[in-house]
């Protein structure tokens, strides 16, 4: 299968771009710059010059390809609703090329979407609606593009990492390191839900091999990892002490990440590997936190 990979030169997209050709599927991957041309050249990917702000780019990327995954999204979280929506008319374009075909359109979109609003873990069946994450209006739109006939999926990410990356636990190393305290809030029972980058990269291609319209699949490997915990790997790698402080506090102390620090993010995945087998088998959020800090 030939396929248009949008952030195909980023942390997550990049694992899936190896993922597919592993697999035995062309890539075509979305970039901006010559840079990010060569880098996919070298990985034996071919280069599709674009953005997400250049709608006809994605739309002629997908009318090239037998299939779309959409990893691609603006992480400045200060323009979080912004690139929310930037990331709906993304989805919009990829999807006017790809209707009334199989095509198969994988989108990305966050576990707390499936969150029941109860304290349980999120699922796949649930799209909480009233859920106040603006990313919502990523599934939105592809509710919007499968009313134009489109064969499109979801999956929903946890915290991804590696050694280097930690999804939003890259930002808490970065404010425990500027300001000398790993902190978390209240007590810090809230947990994250985690899983490998490699997992995660294998769970978009069986996703777009499955090709199942309307599915919603959560990248969950840990279905909760409490925020103290990570705060104490932190402390540790970074020789500052621990602080608890009070929501008011977590705000002024995280800036943007104020909103999630204190969340409970928590995730089930058990709908995902009954129906693609998927099995992950990376390492844990606190193992890779531990390396992270290991002298290299």
């Amino acid at each position: 299968m030939r396929v248009f990979v949008t952030g195909a030169t980023g942390f997550i997209g990049s694992a899936i771009v190896a993922e597919l050709l592993r697999n035995g599927h062309q890539v075509l991957g979305l970039t901006r710059s010559e840079a990010g041309a060569q880098t996919l050249a070298s990985a034996g990917a071919e280069a599709h010059r674009g953005d997400l702000e250049d709608l006809d780019s994605l739309r002629r990327g997908a009318a090239r390809s037998d299939g779309v995954i959409h990893c691609a999204f603006d992480h400045d979280f200060s323009n979080f609703v912004a690139n929310c929506e930037k990331d709906s008319r993304a989805i919009a374009a990829l999807g006017s090329a790809l209707a009334g075909s199989d095509r198969p359109l994988v989108i990305t979109s966050g576990v707390g979407m499936g969150s029941p609003g109860h304290g349980e873990p999120a699922t796949e069946d649930v799209f909480n609606l009233e859920h106040p994450n603006p990313r919502k209006a990523s599934e939105l739109a592809a509710s919007t593009v499968a009313a134009d006939g489109v064969n499109v999926s979801v999956v929903r990410l946890p915290q991804v990492h590696d050694t280097a990356r930690h999804g939003l636990i890259t930002y808490a190393i970065a404010t425990a390191r500027e300001k000398g305290v790993s902190a978390y809030v209240g007590d810090g029972s809230n947990r994250f839900s985690a899983a490998h980058v490699l997992d995660v990269a294998n769970l978009y291609r069986l996703a777009l091999e499955k090709s199942e319209p309307g599915a919603r699949y959560h990248a969950v490997a840990e279905e909760g990892v409490a925020f103290r915990d990570i705060a104490e790997v932190i402390g540790r790698g970074l020789n500052v002490p621990l602080a608890s402080l009070s929501p008011e506090e977590a705000a002024a102390h995280f800036g943007w990440l104020g909103m999630f620090a204190g969340l409970d993010l928590t995730a089930s995945s058990a709908q995902t590997k009954a129906r693609l087998h998927w099995a992950p088998a990376g390492p844990g959020l606190t193992e890779d936190l531990e390396r992270h800090f290991r002298p290299r």
